[in-house]
């Protein structure tokens, strides 16, 4: 499998950000849910992988810049028939040394607190990532979860 940086314009990535917002709506009120959309995810603050299996997209995962030193992990998402297969825990570690090669000293993000989230939370826990106080313009909110890690302390 090969990740490589994305634009957001081909359609296997555009439709798995579909599924993803989709998959926000029965989980939280709308007020809760903080995925970015497509123009979101096209910003200049962000940068967007995406993981292939030659023609079929695996998953993605973004990092948007925050300061010179922090950064949030945004979007991480596997296509259905990649799910339990590594994916997440190879996007993630790739975004991880390219946050580190880049300066960042702090990766943070949000998840959400509810069940469905809690593969997720797992997820970033054994990565390291601890639970925090919300981050940027977040507010505390009962329907998430705030956690962030100080890259220093991972070998990339």
């Amino acid at each position: 499998m090969e990740i490589r940086v994305d634009d957001v314009r081909s359609q296997e990535v555009i439709e798995l950000i579909r599924e993803h917002l989709e998959s926000m709506a029965p989980t939280a009120p709308l007020e809760s849910r903080h995925a970015l959309d497509l123009d979101g995810l096209r910003g200049p603050d962000i940068t967007l992988w995406a993981m292939w299996d030659g023609a079929e997209l695996a998953g993605i995962g973004a990092l948007k810049h925050l300061s010179q030193t922090h950064a949030e992990i945004k979007s991480m998402r596997t296509a259905k028939p990649y799910l339990r297969r590594g994916v997440a825990s190879r996007l993630l570690s790739h975004i991880m040394r390219e946050a580190k090669s880049s300066g960042y000293s702090r990766l943070s993000l949000e998840t959400g607190s509810m069940e469905y989230f809690q593969p997720a939370r797992a997820l970033y826990a054994s990565f390291g990532f601890a639970p925090c106080a919300p981050f940027g313009d977040y507010q505390e909110d009962p329907n998430s979860v705030f956690m962030t890690l100080t890259i220093d302390e991972v070998s990339a």
